[in-house]
Order: structure tokens, then C-alpha cells, then sequence
């Protein structure tokens, strides 16, 4: 006997099946199961396809409407430097291994903190110009932002966050008062600052440098002057900026000249520096706070010796500069090609291009369209976007060439006279 509920399919989207009021969480398990299903019919399960090979600018992918491997143009990685192909990033990380093993064996602070560990720590202090024991490094980026969060901000504190923020952020608030702003309004923001000001212990501005789903830059600048007008704190999470942007690939923080101003960053591991796990950069009396205070150094094992391979990687951005120029030149070029046919790009600066097309349905199909041209991109919609803010998100590496891009560009054409996706539609 199926179970009764009222969720409208053809509407619905994964949020709607967060909590079904009078079902159980394995019945509420079943109907999601059902939904899935019906995406997969109607070919809108563009979700968890398998590839077969390891980061690249292609990849053969398997999926729901091609059950054989298939060559595709990828943009659906964040490695955008490819170091995760990098000959000397792959050598360093072997050679971790060999030496400690495959895993960490213990949380850090009960003995899964490693000489590696403690070289890396150094190297990205270093990094950031900051003193020696400035920096953390977590288990991923998520528990970079979450963990610290959790650990710093209680009840008596408050977090003025702007609305776009990656979901680590809201994760790591849940013992404090959230205060939201929307996305880069410098007005909203200063109400939140004065009406915190006199209420809470710590108030600490929240931001990233780079959205992760518009590709979009913080005004960093003017956030920065009002949360130091206010008596605030200032935590940017830069996340997609580190490796990529700025004179010597620090990040948005370091377009602004903020480097050594801001007040705690946090970034990944897994993006341009090309393994996996995160990191906060603070004073050295933060970062040892977090080493004692945060659940994830505490109870969680960390990053495995195969992390010796970010010990090169974060080398390279400064040795080998070209892969940061290839990189802005590719951006540059499909940029242009995407805009020369009218398609909706948003307010973009990084390697995160999206092509917005507003309605879900319609965006499902698309990346079923692009899939079937040899292009494998993200569909984006609710609740990643807001319900008219469905988009194709792309993301770009060095090492894509000048024929991939075109594939993609020719791609995109196709589907437009398919589905009609120019933005003056």
C-alpha cells in the first residue's frame, strides 16, 4: 500500500522532503525514493552521475540517460588549477603516504597530529603573511567554516551574515543569534551593525570573497569600513578566491588589500590547492583557541598523509604562476562566447560562470541536452538558488583548451535553439 501525502511532484523539490508532517522519517525515506524515481523518468536527475577517470577538463561520465561511459567536456569541478593532475602534487602526496600510511589515525588533539600537520599549519601562515601558529587546518572546508563558528559564537554573541553565504556558515550558527543581511547591501548591513551594537558580546560579519553559485565578488571594501565603524569582526570565507584571484593568487581578500586586515579567513583545501580540507587563518590566540575548543580537532580523525601533496601545491601557486593566467584567459574567452549569444551570466568575476535560466524544469532539460552534446555541467535550482533562479553552473580550469571551450560554446547554441535560453527570450 503506498503512502498518502500531498507533494505535488511536477513542483516539488528536494526541500520539500526535508519534513512531511505525520510521517516517519523511513516512510518520509520511501516517498523521497518515489521522487527520485519520477526525476529519473522524466530525465531531471542530473544529480551523482559516476565518472570513471579523475579530475580533468574531460571526464567519462556515466548517468540515468547514458548508462555507458561517455567523453565529456567537464565543468563541474572546482579544481581549477587541475593540481590535482600535477605531477609533483601526486609525487608529494605518494611519498606521504609512503612514509605515514593512509590515514591519520586519531583526531588531532589526542594523537592524530602529525609532522606533516604541523608543517602545513606553517606553510599556510606563511601563505598569508600571517605569524607563525596564525592557522588551522580541519578535516574539510565545511568544518573549517562550521567548527569554528560552532566554537566562537554563543548565545550572548551574534552573526550578521550575508544571505548568500555557503551552508558551512549557517551550520556552524546554531547557538548564536543569526542576523541576515541580503547579498552585498551595504544598507542592510549597516542597520544589522547598529542594532547589534549594543546587544550582543561579539559581533562577527560574515561574507565570503567568491560566491559559490554566482561567481560574484563581496564589496569587501565598504563591508570591511562598516563592521570596523561598528565595533565588529569581519570572517571571510574565500573559499573559491584562494589559488585563483589576486596579484599572487591570495584570494579576493588580497584584490581588496585585506590580507592583514581581516579578521579570520577560512578556506578550502579541496578547490585550487587541489586535495581535500580546510582552514582558518586568525591571531595566534584564536587559532590555539580552535584547536582546544572545536569539536572537529576534538572528535573528528583528521586530514590524511597524502595531504603532504598540499605542501607543493601551495608552492606552486607561487612558482608556476602560468596556470592563474591560463586560467583568467579561458574565463575570458568562454565568457565572451556565452555573452555574444545572449545568455544570462550575472554579475560573475571568477571561474564560476553561470548561465541562469530561471525556470527548474527547463534547466533540468538543458543539462540533459548539454550531457547528450558531450558537455557535463550542474544543474542548479532550489533550494542551491531561489525557485526563479535556476541556473547551468559551469566552472572552468587552467587546463581546459581552446577546443573544449568551443565544444561547450557550440553546445550551448545547440540547446538554445532547442529550448531557447537567451536571456532576451
Amino acid at each position: 500500500m503506498s503512502i498518502k501525502h500531498n507533494i505535488d511532484f511536477e513542483k516539488a523539490t528536494f526541500k520539500n522532503f526535508e519534513n512531511i508532517p505525520d510521517l516517519n522519517a523511513f516512510q518520509k525515506a520511501e516517498i523521497f525514493k518515489d521522487f527520485t524515481d519520477y526525476m529519473e523518468d522524466q530525465g531531471h536527475m542530473n544529480y551523482r552521475f559516476v565518472t570513471s577517470n579523475g579530475c580533468g577538463p574531460e571526464m567519462w561520465v556515466s548517468s540515468p540517460f547514458q548508462k555507458d561511459p561517455k567523453k565529456c567536456v567537464s565543468l563541474v569541478s572546482n579544481d581549477y588549477l587541475n593540481f590535482t593532475q600535477h605531477p609533483k602534487v601526486k609525487a608529494a602526496a605518494i611519498a606521504g603516504i609512503e612514509k605515514y600510511g593512509t590515514g591519520a589515525g586519531a583526531s588531532p588533539l589526542i594523537g592524530g597530529h602529525h609532522e606533516y600537520h604541523v608543517k602545513l599549519e606553517n606553510k599556510l601562515s606563511t601563505f598569508f603573511n600571517r605569524p607563525k601558529d596564525s592557522s588551522i587546518i580541519y578535516t574539510t572546508g565545511y568544518t573549517a567554516n562550521s567548527s569554528t563558528l560552532l566554537a566562537m559564537l554563543k548565545a550572548e554573541d551574534c552573526a550578521i551574515v550575508d544571505m548568500a553565504v555557503h551552508a558551512s556558515v549557517y551550520e556552524g550558527l546554531y547557538e548564536t543569534t543569526i542576523k541576515r543581511f541580503p547579498h552585498n547591501s551595504l544598507l542592510h548591513l549597516e542597520r544589522a551593525l547598529i542594532e547589534a551594537q549594543s546587544r550582543y558580546l561579539t559581533r562577527l560579519v560574515v561574507i565570503d570573497g567568491v560566491y559559490s553559485q554566482d561567481g560574484d565578488l563581496a564589496r569587501m571594501n565598504e563591508i570591511y569600513d562598516l563592521t570596523k565603524k561598528y565595533g565588529a569582526y569581519l570572517m571571510v570565507d574565500d573559499a573559491h578566491g584562494i589559488g585563483v584571484l589576486g596579484e599572487t593568487g591570495r584570494g579576493a581578500i588580497e584584490m581588496f588589500n585585506l590580507l592583514n586586515k581581516v579578521d579570520i579567513i577560512s578556506g578550502t583545501l579541496s578547490k585550487a590547492f587541489g586535495h581535500i580540507g580546510g582552514f582558518v587563518i586568525a591571531k595566534p590566540e584564536v587559532a590555539n583557541y580552535l584547536k582546544f575548543q572545536s569539536r572537529q580537532q576534538v572528535f573528528s580523525s583528521t586530514s590524511t598523509p597524502a595531504a603532504a601533496g598540499l605542501l607543493v601545491a601551495i608552492d606552486l601557486i607561487d612558482e608556476e604562476p602560468e596556470w592563474r593566467i591560463k586560467l583568467a584567459d579561458n574565463v575570458a574567452y568562454y565568457k565572451k562566447g556565452l555573452l555574444d549569444m545572449k545568455l544570462d551570466i550575472g554579475n560573475t568575476a571568477s571561474p564560476i560562470i553561470p548561465i541562469k535560466i530561471g525556470d527548474a524544469h527547463k534547466t533540468g532539460d538543458v543539462a540533459r541536452l548539454l550531457l547528450q552534446a558531450g558537455v557535463y555541467a550542474n544543474a542548479i535550482v532550489y533550494p542551491g538558488v531561489s525557485r526563479k533562479d535556476a541556473r547551468i553552473r559551469t566552472s572552468l580550469m587552467a587546463t581546459h583548451t581552446r577546443q573544449h571551450l568551443d565544444k561547450v560554446l557550440n553546445a550551448f547554441e545547440y540547446v538554445n535553439k532547442k529550448v531557447r535560453i537567451t536571456k532576451d527570450q
